[in-house]
C-alpha cells in the first residue's frame, strides 16, 4: 500500500500538479450554473413541501418511522439515554409507549399528556421524533441485538461523552424552538427509566434558504450529501425479521479543524475532496450530479480525481449498498483564542452496517486526503425500528411479546 499519512505540504505539491491539467473553465462557474447544478439534488425522500410553515406536519405513523427519509429539516437534537439498572423488558415497553404517545400528540401540534406548556407545541414546524435501540437495551430487554459497536478505525479519537447509548430520540424540525420543547417533553417522560447520557445538536440552512431539495453545505463549504441511494427498499429498510420497515443508525461526530483548513487554497481544497466548491461538481464534470470519470488524467500524467480524493475513497459502486447520510452540522462555540469548537454530524442508514457502512469507513481511514483535518471523536450505532399504527406503539413488534 502507498505511504497512507498525507502532509500538507506534499498536497500542495499535488495539487498544483492536477492544476495544471484541469480545464480553466471548471474553475469559473457562472451563478446561474450553480444554482442549476445545486437545485438539481433530489432530496431522500423526493419532492420537499415549497413553503413550510409552522404549521406543516409530517405523518408520525407508517411502516417507517418519520425523520429517515423524510425531507431533512433545519435543526436537529440527537439524545442518547443509558437505562437505569434493573429496567428490562417490560419497563423499557412501558417508557416505549409513553415516548410514542409524546412523539404522536407534539408532531400533531398538540401538547404532551403531561405538557405544563402545550402553547409551545402548536407550531410543529415538520417536527419529526424517531427512535433507536442500542446493543444495551436489546441485552436488558433479553432479545438478540442486530447492531453492535463499530471496530476500531486507526484515524479515530473517540470520546465517551459522544459515544454510545442504549436509546437514541432523534428529533428534527424546521424550528428551535419545537425542537427545544420537543427535547424536554421526552427527557422528562424518560426520567424514570433512563438518565441522558449525551446531547447532540445540529443544522443544515433555515426553511426557505435554498430550493426545496437542495444538497446542503457543511462548514467546510462543501456540498455534503450529494449521493444517495434512490432505491431505499433495497439499501435502507430492513425486509424480515421484528425489525421489519426498521432500518439501522450510525451516528458519527466529526469534528472539523477549521483553522488549518483555511490555510489551505482553493485548488488544495478541491482536491482534496475531488469536487469544485462552486457547484459540487466532480472535478471530471460540470455539473453536481455528474458521474466521476476517475480514470481521467491530465496532460502531466497524474488521474484529475486523486487515488486519495474522499470522493474516491468514499465510492459505493453498487446503488444498493450506498447509505443514506442525512447530516448536520454543529457548532459548539469557541475557545478563548476564538478557535471554534465545529464539525458535522453525520447520520448514516442502511440495512446492514457491516456489509454498507464500514468497508466505506476502513477505506477512509485508510488514506483519505480529508484526515487531515477532521477527526471522528463521537460514535454511536442504533438499530431503528419500524413505524407504528394509530393504535401502536415503536417498537412493539419487538417488545410486545415474549418471556
Amino acid at each position: 500500500m502507498a505511504e497512507q499519512r498525507i502532509t500538507r505540504r506534499g498536497l500542495f505539491a499535488a495539487g498544483a500538479a492536477t492544476a495544471v491539467g484541469t480545464a480553466a473553465g471548471t474553475v469559473a462557474v457562472t451563478m446561474a450554473g450553480t444554482m442549476a447544478g445545486t437545485a438539481a439534488g433530489a432530496s431522500p425522500s423526493g419532492a420537499a413541501t415549497e413553503v413550510p410553515s409552522g404549521t406543516a406536519t409530517e405523518p408520525f405513523h407508517g411502516v417507517h418511522q418519520a425523520g429517515i427519509a423524510t425531507s431533512p429539516q433545519a435543526h436537529a437534537v440527537f439524545v442518547a439515554f443509558d437505562l437505569k439498572r434493573g429496567t428490562g423488558r417490560e419497563p423499557i415497553a412501558r417508557l416505549m409507549r409513553l415516548l410514542t404517545d409524546d412523539a404522536r400528540r407534539l408532531t400533531l401540534g398538540r401538547g404532551a399528556l403531561a405538557d405544563t406548556e402545550p402553547e409551545l407545541a402548536v407550531s410543529p414546524a415538520r417536527l419529526t421524533v424517531t427512535f433507536g435501540f442500542g446493543p444495551g437495551l436489546f441485552e436488558a430487554a433479553g432479545v438478540e441485538s442486530p447492531v453492535r459497536q463499530l471496530p476500531e478505525f486507526e484515524t479515530d479519537k473517540l470520546e465517551d461523552r459522544w459515544s454510545g447509548g442504549d436509546l437514541l430520540v432523534q428529533i428534527c424540525a424546521d424550528d428551535p424552538l419545537t425542537v427545544a420543547h420537543a427535547l424536554r417533553m421526552v427527557v422528562k417522560d424518560a426520567r424514570a427509566f433512563a438518565r441522558v447520557r449525551w446531547t447532540q445538536r445540529g443544522f443544515r440552512r433555515g426553511a426557505h434558504v435554498q430550493p426545496a431539495g437542495a444538497t446542503q453545505r457543511n462548514l467546510m463549504g462543501q456540498l455534503d450529501g450529494t449521493v444517495n441511494p434512490a432505491d431505499l427498499d433495497r439499501a435502507v429498510w430492513l425486509g424480515q425479521g421484528p425489525l421489519r420497515g426498521g432500518t439501522t443508525l450510525v451516528l458519527r461526530r466529526i469534528r472539523m479543524d477549521l483553522e488549518t483548513w483555511d490555510e489551505l487554497d482553493r485548488t488544495g481544497r478541491e482536491f482534496t475532496i475531488g469536487r469544485r466548491l462552486a457547484d459540487g461538481a466532480p472535478l471530471t464534470g460540470r455539473a453536481e450530479h455528474d458521474e466521476p470519470d476517475f480514470g481521467r488524467l491530465n496532460r502531466l500524467g497524474f488521474p484529475v480525481i486523486s487515488e486519495y480524493a474522499h470522493i474516491r475513497r468514499a465510492r459505493v459502486d453498487d446503488p444498493g449498498a450506498r447509505m443514506l447520510r442525512r447530516p448536520y452540522n454543529y457548532d459548539d462555540g469557541l475557545a478563548e483564542d476564538g478557535t471554534p469548537d465545529s464539525g458535522l454530524l453525520f447520520a448514516a442508514y442502511q440495512a446492514d452496517v457491516d456489509k454498507q457502512f464500514v468497508p466505506v469507513q476502513r477505506r477512509l481511514a485508510e488514506g483519505d486526503l480529508l484526515n487531515e483535518w477532521i477527526t471522528a471523536i463521537g460514535s454511536a450505532v442504533f438499530a431503528i425500528p419500524p413505524g407504528c399504527a394509530p393504535d401502536g406503539w415503536i417498537g412493539e413488534t419487538l417488545l410486545a411479546d415474549g418471556p
